[in-house]
């Protein structure tokens, strides 16, 4: 009979701690993709609607909507100046560069000048780069060290490379304004010498 007690003692807190391992391991989900249960999941995943699927909550039916007239996105500053304003010296007179000149923007200017310049204005800026000289390209690009480009000052060299230039395309949408600010400080430092 002393056995008996004795083995009813160790019974339960064994039986207790082998229920709560049961159901851990039992609750745990192997694939990741099951949320469990919930209160009031729908307040915390709501139904997402893929950007161009019809939106009934919407009133045009549509998920995707143009944005309000007027409006910018974040931490975007809008460049104030159209394409026409390449012909006169406006935003050379206007836009001064924001960012402080050294080592690193230098350097960080020169790996965005290798993405989006170099390809065409070549390596030293004169304009050999590998779309022309490859034969893909037949009109040749303006050499960045040519008199007339040496004249121009940042601003004018920053719109430049917002809005293009003759055959040279726009490249607002492609690289943001601090970017393009890199590449004008590394063009005018390092190869145009200024």
């Amino acid at each position: 009979m002393k056995n008996m007690l004795k083995n009813t003692r160790y019974q339960y807190p064994l039986s207790l701690l082998m229920l709560i391992a049961v159901i851990t391991l039992g609750s745990c989900d192997r694939s990741r993709n099951d949320k469990g249960y919930e209160y009031f999941p729908d307040m915390a995943h709501s139904k997402a609607f893929k950007t161009y699927t019809e939106n009934p909550a919407m009133p045009n039916g549509k998920t995707m909507q143009t944005p309000v007239e007027g409006t910018i996105p974040v931490d975007m500053v809008p460049h104030r100046y159209y394409e026409y304003d390449t012909l006169v010296d406006r935003p050379g007179r206007e836009l001064i560069s924001p960012i402080a000149l050294n080592q690193k923007t230098l350097d960080e200017g020169k790996y965005l000048y290798d993405i989006y310049c170099n390809q065409c204005h070549g390596e030293l800026g004169d304009g050999k780069g590998k779309l022309h000289t490859s034969g893909k390209y037949t009109v040749p690009p303006r050499s960045l060290t040519d008199p007339t480009v040496m004249e121009q000052n940042s601003g004018q060299i920053y719109h430049t490379i917002s809005h293009g230039f003759g055959v040279m395309g726009q490249h607002a949408s492609l690289i943001r304004p601090e970017d393009r600010w890199k590449i004008v400080a590394y063009v005018e430092k390092m190869i145009q010498k200024k």
